[in-house]
């Protein structure tokens, strides 16, 4: 399919909302000024996918300028001459001043200069991340190609810009394995040449952490954690939460979603292979939750089946069962008070010493409770 033809193909996959305001985004620039969708959406939309996330790239304008104009909330980021808009829906769109990168100290933030589209494109992860869509101010869309991605699209691989790009970055390791994940890519020879620099630079690249944060956000997390493996990078997980991520995509798999508390049940299931979680959790940004969710299933308090404690009590203690609950203990003889307290924390220290292994076990132990405490 030719060129043209392609652009036509993706800009169709593009909310109609989003193009009226790309194309009222390219007006508003002016004549002499250049405005792209750039990445992921472009990707995303010549593989069939409607993209919902836009990446705006502007030369010759300021992208603050263009971000106040809309009329919409925006922020402006004034160290990159960027800005971001919130759209009428609540989705966010980034404006981007036209840049090439430099990296003086590999792992570190790069330094920002001022460019052209093709230095922005140029100076992207992976090949077919640096496609653009050109709209032009009466909404027609021109696809830029500058490195080749539209084959590596088609191949449906994953090809570093340059030789130094995962050491320089290493996160970029991360993020191709969950577009690896997520949308069944390969890795270029390039890419796993790559991958023992990118391991070397890893305790050195903050953003690596924050790539990982966004690996638990995938769809099925366990795939992209398994492609990590298959590239060499396994040991960027603690020991064991490969399977243990890839258990709770097979519940997914087979029809027992884990509700909008997904990302938090795997950043539990991850920490739980983790020797020190606290530490964990810290590094990567995931805040209190998962760690509660976790001390949570692995402690005695009733979880019901389909939660996210009852999830991931099933995962980490396969042998663990519904323990009684104070309605049990009430159907059982015990009166209502404090003595249903009393019985359950008797339940719960026989549960603790392995002394009872199934609510066949807590019930016949409840009846001696009961017995030995009337007598």
């Amino acid at each position: 399919m030719e060129d043209g033809a392609l652009a036509a193909r993706a800009w169709e996959r593009v909310q109609a909302e989003d193009r009226a305001w790309l194309t009222a985004l390219a007006r508003r620039a002016g004549g002499d000024a250049r405005v792209a969708l750039v990445g992921g959406a472009v990707r995303d939309a010549l593989l069939g996918e409607t993209p919902l996330d836009l990446d705006v790239v502007v030369e010759g304008a300021e992208a603050g300028t263009l971000a106040a104009g809309t009329g919409l909330p925006h922020l402006v980021h004034p160290a990159f001459g960027n800005a971001t808009v919130t759209l009428p829906d609540g989705r966010r769109a980034d404006l981007v001043r036209a840049r090439r990168e430099s990296y003086p100290v590999p792992g570190e933030n790069p330094v920002p200069e001022p460019g052209t589209l093709g230095d922005d494109l140029r100076r992207r992860d992976f090949g077919l991340n640096a496609l653009a869509l050109l709209v032009d101010p009466g909404g027609a869309v021109t696809l830029l190609d500058e490195v080749g991605g539209l084959e590596d699209l088609e191949a449906r691989t994953l090809r570093p810009l340059h030789p130094l790009s995962l050491h320089e970055d290493a996160s970029r390791l991360v993020r191709g394995a969950r577009l690896a994940g997520r949308l069944g890519l390969t890795a270029h020879p390039e890419l796993r040449r790559q991958v023992p620099d990118a391991l070397a630079m890893a305790d050195r690249t903050p953003r690596l952490n924050a790539e990982m944060r966004l690996l638990l956000d995938e769809p099925r997390p366990g795939r992209a954690a398994r492609v990590l493996e298959e590239w060499g990078a396994g040991g960027l997980l603690p020991p064991g939460a490969l399977e243990r991520l890839e258990s709770l995509d097979a519940q997914q798999d087979a029809g027992q979603p884990l509700s909008s508390q997904a990302p938090q049940v795997y950043g539990a299931a991850l920490l739980s292979a983790a020797p020190d979680p606290a530490a964990l959790a810290a590094r990567l940004g995931l805040g209190a939750r998962p760690g509660a969710l976790l001390a949570r299933a692995l402690g005695d308090a009733p979880a019901a089946p389909g939660t996210p404690e009852g999830v991931l009590r099933t995962l980490l203690r396969p042998d663990a069962y519904p323990a009684l609950t104070g309605r049990d203990v009430l159907a059982l003889g015990v009166p209502p008070g404090p003595a249903v307290g009393a019985a359950l924390a008797h339940l719960a220290a026989l549960r603790r010493a392995g002394q009872v292994r199934s609510r066949d076990e807590e019930r016949a132990a409840l009846a001696e409770y009961l017995g030995t405490r009337s007598s």
